[in-house]
């Protein structure tokens, strides 16, 4: 027997604590009031929506079936009756249109018209486009930063500051730039790190990158926060792809043993514990937006203030554990199994020698991209120091012969930011924000543009420097003795760096 459709204005009436919370997902009707103080966003946000279609905010911020994973099946209800439920008017998301910079005022035509794929030329490019095309609230959310936003264009900036010295009359016929990433083949020492939320940028989300990452055999990190379900993105990796997952430590420590049992069944071949996120940060870009859905001019009811200046990212993040510590590593190491384990979220020398000493596999030198703790040192600035103090302790090298890894991540545009991080001592880069602006404005076949534009960079540079393979990619290759001295100047990224604006202004005119 088919189960009982529910009226529209039955549902209405479930709008307060006091009269319970039903919400409506894909015309699916739910009881959500018990869940309210559970919600790891906080009740706020189910509140907006006690009576109405929530699928809109649901989608872009949850896997499809979370909400059916975390209520008993007494609470979920039933189908929606068509037609029956009274549409909320929707709020005009801001045109699309250019911001200014520090340098220039960008003019385009209107109305804007996308470039053909075959056009976009570098990463830049793809992060011009998804600026265009987006909505305010994925664009804000992709491209925000801590506080001033210091550290996230220190990222790209301190890359500018370490120098080539290429070698001539050197045989590069031949380029190899394929390497191993924790003993795992790559094609470039190039890795997908974890970013959220895909499907802010792109409906599909998160598949489109693990759909990319098969056709170039690189790596993707499977993000914890993200809008695809965990399954949905190993289930579309072809038979032997090789996926990571990147792990936020719940508070419940059985949630997060679930977690890593589940990802280690299903073949994922190492945990990256992020550690540099005991509470998010300030990315007032993102809270600006103060989640502008259909009910954000609601006020809810029962004493439920709404928090308008959560953003999307404090909006998933409660329930990260703040009491984090060294002490717990080797109960999450034990959990991984034969899954390999490093730290993301390193910043120091001291506490990557810590690392090496609690046995983990690797760190990555990462400061969340710019959007935890503004004037956190950009990875490349700290690599070399990093190597250094490891070599120094021994700790470089395992009794085994296999190496302490040490990848890095953050501002990475070109492949030759990549090649500058290999020659100080880093095993390969995580590049993020570039290939979730890939898909915002092109799906998979973004993101395997933009694999190939980098793999042809590779080929280029390697053989302008010299070196027909990575293992010809060392020290003596960089000067680095500019790396501590800022400099500033207009370059492309500045061209797509978005003004902070102050209350008031509109962070898209």
């Amino acid at each position: 027997m088919a189960p009982k459709e529910i009226d529209g204005a039955e549902v209405a009436k479930h709008n307060s604590r006091e009269n319970g919370v039903w919400i409506v997902v894909h015309d699916h009707v739910y009881d959500v009031t018990d869940f309210l103080d559970e919600h790891p966003g906080g009740a706020e946000i189910i509140l907006r929506y006690a009576g109405k279609d929530a699928t809109e905010e649901y989608d872009p911020i949850h896997p499809p079936e979370a909400i059916k994973d975390n209520l008993e099946p007494e609470k979920q209800l039933g189908p929606l009756k068509k037609g029956t439920l009274k549409e909320e008017p929707k709020a005009e998301e801001p045109a699309s249109t250019p911001a200014a910079t520090s340098t220039q005022v960008v003019t385009v035509q209107e109305p804007y018209v996308k470039p053909s794929l075959d056009q976009i030329l570098s990463l830049h490019d793809f992060e011009a486009v998804a600026r265009m095309t987006m909505s305010r609230r994925g664009w804000n959310y992709y491209s925000s930063g801590a506080d001033d936003e210091i550290t996230m264009r220190e990222n790209y900036n301190a890359y500018q500051r370490v120098w080539f010295r290429p070698r001539v009359l050197r045989n590069v016929g031949t380029i190899d730039y394929s390497t191993k990433i924790l003993g795992f083949d790559s094609s470039m020492p190039v890795y997908i790190t974890a970013t959220a939320l895909g499907k802010l940028g792109h409906p599909e989300g998160e598949v489109c990158l693990t759909k990319a990452a098969h056709e170039h055999n690189v790596i993707q990190m499977i993000p914890t926060l993200a809008s695809c379900s965990f399954d949905e993105m190993v289930d579309a990796a072809a038979p032997g792809q090789v996926q990571f997952l990147q792990l936020y430590v719940n508070s419940d420590r059985s949630r997060t043993r679930k977690i890593i049992k589940h990802a280690a069944k299903r073949g994922v071949k190492a945990l990256f514990i992020t550690v540099d996120a005991p509470q998010l940060g300030r990315r007032e870009k993102d809270m600006r937006t103060k989640f502008e859905g259909n009910a954000s001019a609601h006020q809810t009811k029962g004493g439920d203030a709404v928090q308008r200046d959560s953003g999307a990212a404090r909006a998933i993040s409660s329930f990260i554990d703040p009491g984090l510590c060294w002490n717990d590593i080797p109960e999450l190491r034990e959990a991984a199994g034969k899954m390999k384990v490093l730290l993301k979220g390193v910043q120091c020398w001291e506490d990557a020698v810590l690392a090496a000493e609690a046995g983990v596999d690797g760190i990555v030198l990462s400061n969340h991209g710019g959007r935890q703790l503004d004037f956190a040192p950009a990875a490349i600035t700290i690599l070399p120091e990093v190597v250094q103090q490891l070599n120094h302790r021994g700790l470089l090298f395992k009794a085994d012969g296999t190496r302490f890894e040490i990848l890095i991540d953050g501002g990475v545009r070109r492949a030759t930011d990549v090649l500058k991080a290999v020659a100080l001592g880093a095993t390969a880069v995580g590049i993020g924000r570039p290939m979730i602006y890939a898909m915002s404005g092109y799906g998979t076949e973004g993101v395997s543009r933009a694999l190939q534009i980098l793999k042809d960079e590779f080929e280029m540079n390697m053989r302008l420097i010299g070196a027909p393979t990575l293992q010809h990619v060392n020290p003596s290759m960089v000067d680095i003795s500019a790396l501590r001295t800022p400099n500033v100047g207009p370059t492309a990224y500045a061209t797509n760096y978005e003004l902070m604006m102050p209350a008031g202004i509109k962070s898209k005119l």
